[in-house]
């Protein structure tokens, strides 16, 4: 989905959708900070590249990269970076974020049953280049556009940086064996409300952006699962709906193949495909968009690349068969 800039140089960013990813399972932090830490094994370090609107003179690209780490005192930790810039005017937007989350609450017989909380805080910044951006007074009805006429629109500033704090929760079910285990979460971003320098308002702020998610893994055999999913978020007054599913076989003990799709509501159909080896795992997705926006564009549509390392013990534990309330 398009990233949408909006806010920037506006008067209001009710509407506002953060930068994020079709693989957002890749970069948990920005789903659920609750999510922190949810892989069988002591740390985890995840890349993932997006490319959108190829076809515009400068599309939007996002990078982001996350390191986890669990740790004995029912505490997982980790931080995450995102980058995306987009358009002529050389816009940035950046978050870093630190996260931590608490899974001391376990209930059922063999504490299979858990609930995380998690919590995040860190900073977003964005800025454009005032040089690369080009304005109605520079064009002239003779001569046409001339980059060289000084322009009288005054920008106040092109850099801005505000801390910024989110909360999640995540239930998910570990026992192992089962038919069917069921995660559930809740997050909540932008919880201070960062103020947005950039409004014509000067009292603008970020809203709230509100994410459930959830999904059950079915293991229909040893070799084979089928996990659908599904994602809402609400930010402002613009809403996202996601449903899918991804199917899991396992080739060899140490080899998977994941195989899936994901559909945002009157946006795009994503496809995925997915190969652990060892303890990494490679993604791909491609965004085929059905947008009006898309229409737009051409019909440009995006892909995403991702690469994940888990860093485990040498013999897992039974008990962890399904801590992964995700890819």
């Amino acid at each position: 989905m398009l990233a949408l800039v909006t806010g920037l140089l506006a008067g209001t960013v009710s509407a506002q959708v953060d930068p994020h990813f079709s693989q957002y399972y890749v970069y948990p932090s920005w789903l659920n900070p609750a999510l922190t830490g949810a892989f069988d094994g002591q740390y985890r370090v995840s890349g993932v590249y997006r490319n959108q609107w190829g076809n515009i003179s400068t599309p939007f690209t996002t990078y982001g990269a996350t390191a986890e780490l669990t740790t004995e005192k029912k505490l997982n930790l980790g931080v995450s970076v995102l980058k995306q810039t987009a358009g002529d005017g050389g816009y940035g937007y950046t978050t870093a974020y630190g996260n931590v989350a608490y899974t001391g609450v376990r209930f059922g017989k063999n504490e299979e049953h858990r609930v995380v909380f998690g919590m995040q805080a860190g900073i977003i910044q964005r800025r454009f280049d005032r040089n690369k951006m080009t304005f109605g007074d520079q064009w002239n009805p003779v001569f046409g556009f001339n980059p060289g006429n000084p322009s009288s629109d005054v920008l106040n500033r092109n850099n801005a940086l505000a801390f910024d704090m989110g909360a999640g929760v995540l239930y998910f079910d570990a026992q192992p064996g089962k038919k069917a285990n069921i995660y559930a979460g809740f997050s909540a971003s932008h919880l201070t409300k960062p103020e947005d320098h950039f409004a014509a308002t000067g009292n603008a702020s970020f809203p709230l952006r509100y994410t459930f998610h959830g999904g059950v893994r079915f293991t229909l055999s040893d070799k084979f699962s089928l996990t659908p999913n599904f994602l809402y978020l609400s930010q402002g007054t613009a809403r996202e709906k996601m449903l899918g599913a991804y199917g899991q076989y396992k080739v060899t003990s140490e080899t998977n193949l994941l195989l899936g799709a994901n559909y945002r509501f009157e946006d795009a159909l994503s496809p995925f495909f997915g190969l652990t080896w060892k303890n990494m795992m490679l993604g791909a997705s491609y965004d085929i968009n059905n947008s009006d926006l898309g229409k737009l564009v051409n019909g440009s549509n995006s892909f995403e690349i991702s690469l994940s390392i888990i860093g485990r013990k040498s013999v897992r534990t039974p008990e962890v068969e399904f801590v992964c309330p995700r890819l």
